[in-house]
């Protein structure tokens, strides 16, 4: 999916609801990629426990690095649901002298994959 998208806001919690529910069941996570100037920053979602309650959050910032920390399921839905339903793309925003053209975007990915990066 891409960031801005046409999908309403009740359309984007429920997508990130069944999202939710995917990660915890099945071997996947959830990455969420965006580009500026500066390089291109990642943030991934993978479930650390059977119930679904806790998550791994993984952000990459090729300044930085990579960063961990668990987080809550609901900090996780909170989060999702903010970039989702953003108006415009931070990959795209114009305030820089050479924005970056491709939007940000979103994806579930095999847990494997995302571990890869």
């Amino acid at each position: 999916m891409t960031v801005p998208n046409k999908r309403s806001q009740l359309s984007i919690v429920s997508f990130v609801e069944c999202v939710l529910v995917e990660l915890t069941h099945e071997e996947v996570g959830a990455e969420y990629v965006s580009a500026n100037v500066w390089g291109t920053k990642r943030t991934q979602f993978i479930a650390i426990d059977d119930n679904g309650e806790m998550f791994r959050k993984r952000h990459y910032d090729e300044r930085l690095g990579w960063h961990e920390s668990t987080v809550s399921r609901r900090a996780v839905r909170e989060d999702l649901i903010t970039r989702l339903t953003r108006t415009s793309s931070l990959t795209t925003d114009r305030s820089h002298d050479v924005p970056v053209d491709n939007p940000d975007t979103f994806s579930v990915k095999s847990a494997r994959e995302l571990r890869m990066h």
